[in-house]
């Protein structure tokens, strides 16, 4: 697989992401449904955006682990939350993981209105292999 990101600025890297990403000649592509803070039995989080934002991050490393794929070759990530204000000062823990597994990703944020129950942020990806 190769892939190039594509920056004509770069501004976007204190940002953690990319403005876009081509990739030629994978192998496969895993479409991930949103993450959120939801323990194995199902139960939904009512705790904290902190709280929720680290188990939304373990559950997408989970499902993109279990499918065989690499958190390296998300190559587009999703946020969705209901306080962009609330997630904002706890966005270096998302910037943190995404260094950590060299990650290099296109980047949609969007504050919506609600999301399933309790919760309070859910992270969708596409990787690549």
């Amino acid at each position: 697989m190769e892939k190039r990101t594509v920056n004509p600025w770069k501004w976007q890297e204190e940002r953690s992401y990319s403005q876009a990403v081509e990739v030629k000649n994978a192998e496969s592509t895993l479409y991930c449904s949103g993450q959120a803070a939801i323990d194995p039995d199902g139960t939904s989080s009512d705790k904290d955006m902190k709280s929720q934002l680290e188990q939304a991050i373990a559950n997408l490393e989970e499902v993109i682990t279990f499918a065989g794929y690499q958190c390296s070759g998300i190559v587009r990530l999703n946020i969705y939350t209901t306080s962009t204000r609330e997630l904002w000062p706890h966005f270096p823990i998302l910037q943190e993981w995404i260094t950590r597994h060299q990650i290099e990703q296109a980047v949609t944020m969007l504050e919506v209105t609600g999301l399933f129950e309790t919760l309070t942020v859910e992270l969708e990806a596409t990787v690549v292999k």
